[in-house]
């Protein structure tokens, strides 16, 4: 605790706002070796044990940090949406990782880049959510970026890619259904669970192609594991120091750090179209959470307003 406690005192100088920003980076760097780490994992295992390890060694991870805020806060009001949406997370992850194994790293974080607009359209579908025309066209936009990255009429629409394209798209449903249950649940506690079925589900797939892993596949796997948890906390700690549209746009350093560590690890270089895809898949996400929090801001300024009046 003291040693938490000096890390913080040192931090001080360092403004809100730029701190924040770095985290954000950082966590788009582990996410990146995140990716790498599977690639090497899936020479020797297949992706759903190492999605099944990475939850594992996430959840080992997690635990010293729950019990230091105590555990008697762990308690879940709907445990049912949270099952829900853990197994949409596990869905997600598999998909995902096995993306990874069969095309580039760099083209596969141009294409995450698209959850917050698949979550924009659920939003509006299924949620209910007012979404005008200026967002509808940044999401227009951000899957013209998709085309760019695919080039289906140079390359084809690989498999691969359409995975990576579906992950996006359940993670971010599973997004969506946090996000209301975060108004009546603690954080901590849709950590702990989460984790912890995602843990449970994610064994039935990975016993069915279960293979022992050996020597420093051991590692490796705990590695992912905490490397997982590590870019969470990062990215909460970011949230709660900033607001979420002014830190979107450091997210994009997640393409440039997957690029080196692609052209370090297995010698892949991006071609352009994945550097201009990206980036107007990522411009298009910018937008969208400028405006998100800009109808934010008006909406609060419109309660304090009719509360001033009733008052």
């Amino acid at each position: 605790m003291l040693a938490r406690r000096r890390a913080a005192q040192s931090l001080r100088w360092i403004p809100p706002g730029v701190l924040a920003a770095l985290l954000i980076a950082v966590a788009a760097a582990s996410g990146a070796l995140m990716n790498a780490l599977v690639r090497l994992l899936a020479a020797d295992l297949h992706p759903f044990e190492i999605a099944f390890f990475r939850n594992f060694f996430g959840l080992i991870a997690v635990l010293p940090l729950l019990g230091s805020m105590g555990f008697v806060r762990l308690r879940l009001r709907n445990s049912g949406r949270l099952v829900l949406s853990s197994l949409g997370h596990v869905v997600a992850m598999l998909t995902f990782f096995t993306a990874l194994t069969s095309m580039p790293l760099t083209d596969a974080a141009a294409l995450s880049f698209t959850t917050p607009l698949f979550a924009t359209a659920g939003a509006a579908l299924f949620l209910g959510e007012i979404v005008r025309a200026r967002r509808w066209t940044a999401v227009g936009v951000g899957f013209l970026g998709v085309i760019i990255v695919m080039r289906p009429g140079v390359a084809g629409f690989t498999w691969a890619a359409g995975l990576a394209l579906f992950s996006s798209m359940v993670f971010a449903a599973v997004a969506l259904v946090i996000k209301q249950m975060t108004q009546h649940e603690r954080t901590v506690s849709i950590v702990f669970y989460q984790s912890l079925f995602t843990t449970c589900l994610a064994a039935l797939p990975a016993a069915i192609v279960w293979r022992l892993p050996v020597g420093s596949d051991w590692a490796l796997l705990a590695l992912l594991g905490a490397l997982g948890t590590f870019g969470w906390l990062l990215f909460t700690q970011a949230y709660v120091l900033a607001e979420a549209s002014a830190l979107t746009p450091y997210d994009f350093t997640r393409l440039p750090f997957t690029a080196l560590v692609a052209y370090a690890l297995f010698d892949e270089v991006p071609d352009r179209w994945t550097w201009i895809g990206g980036a107007v898949i990522f411009a298009s996400t910018v937008y969208i959470a400028h405006r998100e929090a800009a109808v934010a801001r008006m909406r609060r300024t419109a309660a304090a307003s009719e509360t001033r009046m009733l008052e």
